[in-house]
Formats: C-alpha cells, sequence, structure tokens
C-alpha cells in the first residue's frame, strides 16, 4: 500500500489505548513502502504521544519517511489557510493537503474526517481517504 500518513494514524499506531489502534496495526501490516508525510505531522504526533524518541522510530524503522518541504510550498499553503479559514486548519492539514496534490495517486490516511470531506486538492477534486470504520 502506497499513502499519506496523517496524524491521527499515526497516533493510533503509537497508542495501544487509542480507539483507532487496531485499525492502524491493520494499515501498517499493509504499508509496501515509507507512507509519506510531513514534518508538521511528526511534530504533532511526537507532542500527542508525548515521545519524540516514538517518532524517530517510526522513522528508523521505514513506517514513514518526510517527503514534504515546506519552505518551497508557502505560496500554496498560504492559498489553504486563507481558502479554509473558516474551519481554522493547522499547519499539518495544510501541508497534508498539498501533499495530497504532489502525490495525487496516494490515500490520506486520517481518523478525524469532518474537515478532510470539506478539503479539496486543487479547486474541485475530493482528498481519498483511508479511514476507520465509522460507527
Amino acid at each position: 500500500m502506497k499513502a499519506i500518513a496523517g496524524t491521527g494514524f499515526l497516533v493510533a499506531f503509537g497508542n495501544r489505548r487509542d480507539s483507532h489502534h487496531e485499525w492502524a496495526l491493520r494499515i501498517a501490516e499493509g504499508v509496501t513502502e515509507p507512507l509519506l508525510t510531513c514534518e508538521a505531522v511528526l511534530a504533532e504526533t511526537a507532542f500527542h504521544l508525548g515521545s519524540s524518541a516514538l517518532v524517530l522510530a517510526m522513522l528508523q524503522d521505514g513506517l514513514v519517511r518526510s517527503a514534504f518541504v515546506l519552505s518551497e510550498h508557502i505560496s500554496r499553503l498560504t492559498e489553504l489557510a486563507a481558502r479554509y479559514a473558516d474551519r481554522k486548519p493547522d499547519l499539518a492539514d495544510l501541508c497534508l493537503i498539498c501533499l495530497s496534490e504532489l502525490h495525487p495517486q496516494r490515500p490520506v490516511t486520517a481518523t478525524e474526517l469532518a474537515d478532510f470531506r470539506v478539503y479539496r486538492r486543487g479547486r474541485r477534486e475530493a482528498i481519498p481517504l483511508i479511514h476507520p470504520p465509522e460507527r
């Protein structure tokens, strides 16, 4: 499987008590090459898990790799921040939208769907998602 890793997925993978942990383990079993992500997602994940070491292990073990240079996409990030200002997107979400535009064949792993069902690649294209079963 080839995909883009969001914070919710990585937190669920790294936290056995997370309600989506089993789902995240199943997703990780299907990974055939490192999931793409960005440093903003990695920083959020470390914060939520309370462990930079765990996030670094995800990188070293090849679960994820940082594939986004924020400074190269400032103008696009600024456009997205303005477009979705009413949703108050965090930097990680904006970077994931950009990654999805750069790698349109890769779905985004997400646990919080409300925003990602609204976000669009380009102007109109829905972002394909891999997410836990809805309850």
